[in-house]
């Protein structure tokens, strides 16, 4: 970078000299600092005559810069630009200062421009652009801290300079709030454009700035702190400071702790006037934010704040649609925001929640509704929402979504309204929680409720029948009993309907009448098409194509899958139980087809989401692994068929009346015994919960982690984490996740 000097650098009467000096020179690269070089060529390479660089405090558009101005080879004139700039003579007068120190202009003209009797517009402002379009050598001028301007001279001198800057030079300006210049340049394409997205750190990133305080990251970890942050560089540096107190432990950093929101407050939210203050802390409970939300919420504190403003003033408002309708606030701002509310208006927070609930349920979105409730305890009115949803929800294969309600809810207020804890009881059967399915099962056992359930159910003696027949606990007969009741009592139009018909179905197949079983389970899988029950439709389709198999019709079957298989990628329910029979089914379809390559995809799906089956659904949990056996046993993987028997063996300790599904796993046991010795491992089976629990092995997540994803205590995942070790025979976390993918525990 060549800087010529300028011997009367700041001829004006009323500037200091060492603060001028200050204002004009590049800032001092800070050590460390990551590499924008990829950005900085960009924006050297481009014909664009104007540079914007516009976003919130803290996202290092000073050291983008001042990382440019080191690598330039053409003249750069730098004002760093403060609130003493915001009137036209002044503004002029730093501008021409820093050209005249460049050896663009010479220092007459310096003084010119801080002549206040001279007008700014009319004559100061033409002179330096007349200087600047004459200069004989290409340059750079950098205005950082655009959005100290806000006078509207300002900005009428500032559109004369730029109209001026000739081609082979460019104008950079950075600023937090956006730049009034650059709606006209970019409709001529005279203006190139970094925005947050631009600026934003990646994992690289985050592992160069934790590194400066000599904690290491892994790239898994490097990833989630970026993703935690957003990638906002303060954001990332105030992480590896908390880091670096944590004494090197990467610690999770939010937007309340105190380095971040002392930052924020300083930096953003005492910027602003009290009654934005007021308006950024009270949405802070929304996720999303909309003009009509917002007035809702607030009342008449909203009417005056325009969304639009607020986005173009730098603060953190991220637009979700391209007519800027809807936003929301960066994630550590937001939680920023929440804590400054709690802080200071405690007594308002449930108020607000409860008036965000009442607009997203007079505008068609309930599940944003139960979600504000949740987080107000209004728990009488969250009981009843959560219960008109967790069907759909649940149908939807949105099962972790549906636990994370029950959970926040809690046991106690679920069982002031049995038909919920009805629900919870399926959550648990669905998500491979016995304990929880048995515990809300007994409940309703000997509950009572007399009026019509708010989910849809003909009755609350339909729903627990419907739950005590997927658990089959008394066997086949009680099933059956079960199941035919609850089809009596839901008429064609109830969205428990096809529940009642698959349960019913697989009552039949389980006493041997499988062509009752085929037809009950058609009619089922239609009813579910009609009701948007994915997850019912996935397993009856699934279960039609294994009855066709079994009678050699493989077109048929494939049919089945097809729909089965396409429904799951649409929903995203690759690891619903409902889901898992089909992998498994397609599995053996593509053997049968000789497509070895395709069956194995399909039986690593399978495997890896079979935990989730266990004893409370145990028809399926049985078929699925039964299935599992015979296309491991087809691929020459004795070991792995073993170990799926001895899986099926630990369901039929806790289900052994499971009618013809017990006599067909004998069958196959004793084909699959002569065929040689033991696999490689023949411990006793894994346990359902430990089987859950090890996936997780595979990440980076710590014990309590790990608790917090499965909804149990830390020493319910360390007693089961020893429990593993012991029945692999391994004594690390990574020896357990070899063993696991070797004996087919896990996707290899």
């Amino acid at each position: 970078m060549t800087m010529d000097t300028c011997e009367a650098v700041s001829p004006a009467a009323n500037a200091d000299p060492v603060l001028l000096d200050a204002k004009v020179c590049v800032p001092e690269l800070r050590a460390g600092s990551v590499s924008r070089a990829g950005l900085v060529e960009t924006a050297r390479s481009s014909h664009c005559r104007v540079i914007g660089v516009t976003a919130p405090a803290g996202y290092g558009k000073s050291a983008f810069l001042a990382q440019w101005a080191a690598s330039e080879d053409r003249r750069v004139a730098w004002v760093s630009v403060d609130r003493l700039d915001d009137e036209p003579a002044a503004l002029l007068a730093s501008v021409a200062s820093a050209c005249c120190r460049a050896g663009l202009c010479d220092a007459d003209l310096v003084a010119d421009m801080d002549d206040r009797s001279v007008p700014a517009l009319g004559c100061g402002a033409p002179r330096l652009a007349s200087a600047l379009r004459a200069s004989p050598v290409p340059f750079v001028l950098m205005l950082d801290g655009l959005h100290e301007l806000r006078s509207p001279g300002c900005r009428d001198v500032l559109e004369v300079v730029i109209s001026a800057i000739p081609r082979g030079s460019q104008l950079a300006a950075a600023s937090r709030s956006e730049q009034p210049h650059l709606p006209r340049l970019r409709v001529y394409g005279d203006a190139l454009e970094f925005g947050p997205v631009d600026l934003a750190l990646d994992a690289d990133g985050a592992r160069q700035i934790f590194g400066q305080v000599n904690v290491s990251l892994t790239a898994e970890r490097a990833a989630a702190m970026a993703e935690q942050t957003e990638g906002w560089p303060v954001g990332l540096f105030l992480a590896a400071l908390i880091a670096e107190d944590s004494r090197g432990q990467p610690a999770t950093v939010t937007g309340d702790d105190r380095y971040v929101a002392d930052y924020l407050y300083h930096e953003v939210l005492s910027q602003q006037p009290k009654a934005v203050q007021r308006f950024l802390r009270r949405t802070a409970v929304l996720d999303q934010l909309s003009a009509s939300l917002c007035e809702a919420v607030l009342g008449s504190s909203a009417v005056a704040i325009d969304l639009r403003r607020l986005e173009a003033d730098g603060l953190f408002l991220i637009p979700l649609d391209r007519r800027r309708q809807r936003y929301r606030y960066h994630a550590m701002f937001r939680e920023f925001l929440a804590g400054e509310l709690c802080r200071t208006e405690p007594g308002i927070v449930m108020t607000l929640r409860q008036r965000a609930a009442d607009w997203y349920e007079s505008n068609g979105c309930p599940e944003l509704a139960l979600e504000q409730l949740l987080h107000a305890a209004d728990w009488d009115r969250s009981v009843r929402l959560a219960a008109t949803l967790a069907r759909p929800a649940r149908n939807a294969g949105q099962l972790a979504s549906v636990a994370r309600w029950f959970a926040a809810i809690g046991d106690a207020n679920i069982r002031r309204y049995p038909p919920l804890a009805v629900l919870a009881g399926w959550e648990g059967v669905l998500t491979g929680d016995p304990a929880r399915a048995e515990g809300w099962a007994a409940f309703t056992g000997t509950a009572s409720f007399e009026t019509t359930p708010v989910d849809g159910a003909a009755s609350f003696d339909s729903a627990r029948a419907m739950l005590r027949a997927g658990m089959c606990a008394a066997g086949p007969e009680q099933m059956m009993a079960d199941a035919a009741f609850a089809a009596a009592q839901e008429p064609a139009w109830s969205p428990y309907r096809d529940t009642a018909l698959w349960l019913l179905g697989e009552a039949h197949w389980l006493a041997g009448r499988t062509s009752e079983a085929r037809g009950l389970l058609d009619e089922a899988s239609a009813t579910a098409a009609t009701m948007s029950s994915s997850g019912n439709l996935v397993l009856c389709e699934s279960e039609l194509a294994v009855l066709a198999m079994d009678r050699g019709e493989w077109g048929t079957a494939a049919d089945r899958l097809g729909r089965a298989l396409a429904t799951i990628d649409e929903k995203g329910m690759d690891d619903h139980v409902m889901s898992v029979l089909a992998f498994a089914a397609a599995a053996r379809l593509s053997l049968h087809h000789c497509d070895v390559k395709q069956a194995g995809r399909q039986l690593d799906r399978a495997m890896r989401a079979r935990a989730s089956a266990t004893y409370v659904l145990p028809f399926v949990a049985v078929r699925l692994r039964l299935q599992l056996a015979k296309v491991c046993a087809a691929m020459a993987d004795p070991g792995t068929a073993r170990q799926l028997l001895r899986e099926i063996d630990d369901v039929l300790v806790r289900r052994p009346s499971l009618g013809t599904l017990v006599g067909d796993v004998d069958e196959f046991r004793s084909v699959l015994a002569p065929r040689g010795a033991a696999g490689t491992h023949g411990g006793p089976p894994l346990t359902s919960a430990e089987l859950r629990l090890l996936p997780y092995l595979q990440t980076h997540l710590t014990v309590r982690a790990i608790a917090e994803r499965l909804f149990i205590s830390p020493e319910t995942v360390k007693s089961q984490l020893s429990s593993i070790y012991r029945k692999l025979g391994v004594s690390t976390r990574g020896q357990a996740v070899q063993q696991a993918a070797a004996i087919g525990l896990l996707a290899a």
